[in-house]
């Protein structure tokens, strides 16, 4: 894309943010004023488009309303000197400075921003399904450093903010306690934690997640206290690799977000890289993984063991480490002393986990009734294509 394109597209962006109607980031919590991320995409257009004197009003108005968005600064300083016409050093190109490496590294990281919105219509791969009740999702691409918080209308995802998040310093895929490493996978919001009960590292407060869920748990991935959360008061947002395993947004964007999502239903997909696809792309998995669930409920309903148990692949294996062979056997014995069973799901979801082949999770509400027990649980239910083609499930665990 040419540069006076892409400042086209960021001016449009805010535009449409300032509508209320998504773009790059979201207009301000409580009134129409841009949010300093599009203001800050389209001063960085306006540099790459050798427009400096554009790029320097729009900053220095930008400083003036958040002084604490250190990269601003560092821009304003920018285009200040390459106006000057003096020989004045640039700050963007003093990489030896370590006061300013992370800034810079912010700088690379954002500079591709306008590059990787992604086309209208297009939905991250690894929403699947979105059960009915469930309004939002969000979808953090842990490469690029981008949140994307998608909304549900009749059965439509469409992206409605686009935001700067930083992670752990050591990158993401997290396996044990204390790697410094952000998590991949799919979580649900815990709870909130305001400020008042936290230290000033962490901002405006939290929105703890559900890590090690119960697939981290499976493969023995250790650790905890992975939240997403804010930031210092005295800076706007934090370098994009410096937390120690959580994801950080700017104090405004965590209010924000906190305002919008759903404790407990809400899921956090974090993912390496984002694959933005046409949403009839999965349309025929999603049809299969639909009839496997529900022929999978219908036959241990029918009492039909036999059908039932070749749902479940050979590595199956339950959340205490029962095997296929263990498992098989328990179910037999219960089912045979049953003369009734009835199964109901409910509030289904469907997830591509992230960084895992052919893997889906399957998430839904399940109602046991039998002639005498009954009860009612959260299931995450793990299916993996098979070389066969087929859809079988490896991991079944209860929340």
């Amino acid at each position: 894309m040419q540069r006076s394109a892409l400042r086209r597209v960021a001016a449009a962006c805010v535009m449409t943010a300032t509508a209320g109607f998504g773009g790059l980031a979201s207009a301000a919590v409580g009134g129409l004023r841009p949010h300093p991320e599009d203001r800050l995409s389209v001063a960085v257009a306006a540099m790459q488009d050798g427009a400096y004197g554009d790029a320097t009003r729009r900053l220095e108005a930008l400083v003036r309303d958040e002084p604490t968005f250190r990269l601003a600064q560092l821009l304003y300083g920018h285009t200040l000197a390459m106006r000057s016409g003096a020989r004045i050093g640039s700050p963007l190109a003093d990489d030896e400075d370590p006061r300013l490496r992370d800034l810079l590294a912010e700088y690379r990281q954002r500079a591709d921003t306008l590059r990787a919105l992604p086309a209208a219509g297009l939905v991250p791969a690894s929403l699947i399904k979105l059960s009915d009740d469930i309004r939002h999702a969000l979808v953090v691409d842990l490469n690029k450093g981008r949140a994307y918080l998608l909304e549900q209308d009749k059965g439509q995802l469409r992206v409605v903010r686009n935001l700067y998040a930083g992670i752990g310093r050591s990158g993401f895929g997290k396996q044990s306690e204390g790697d410094l490493r952000t998590p991949i996978g799919i979580y649900r919001i815990n709870g909130w934690l305001p400020d008042e009960q936290l230290p000033p590292l962490y901002g405006a407060g939290a929105l703890p997640l559900n890590y090690p869920n119960s697939w981290d748990r499976s493969l023995g991935r250790t650790g905890s206290g992975i939240w997403l959360h804010g930031v210092p008061p005295e800076t706007y947002v934090r370098a994009p690799r410096s937390s120690e395993g959580c994801v950080t947004f700017s104090n405004a964007d965590l209010l924000s977000l906190k305002q919008t999502v759903a404790i407990g239903s809400t899921p956090v997909v974090l993912v390496d890289k984002v694959e933005w696809i046409q949403p009839a792309s999965v349309q025929d998995d999603r049809a299969q993984l639909v009839r496997d669930i529900e022929h999978w409920r219908s036959r241990w309903s029918a009492l039909d063991t036999e059908a039932y148990l070749d749902h479940y692949a050979a590595d199956f294996r339950t959340d205490d480490g029962m095997n296929k062979t263990a498992f098989s056997a328990y179910k037999q014995r219960v089912n045979a002393g049953k003369r009734r069973v009835e199964i109901r799901i409910s509030e289904l979801s469907l997830f591509a986990y992230p960084g895992e082949s052919g893997l889906v999770v399957a998430q839904f509400m399940q109602n046991y009734v039998s002639d005498n027990f009954a009860s009612s649980s959260r299931k995450d239910q793990y299916w993996r294509r098979q070389p066969d083609g087929r859809w079988r499930i490896v991991r079944e665990m209860n929340r």
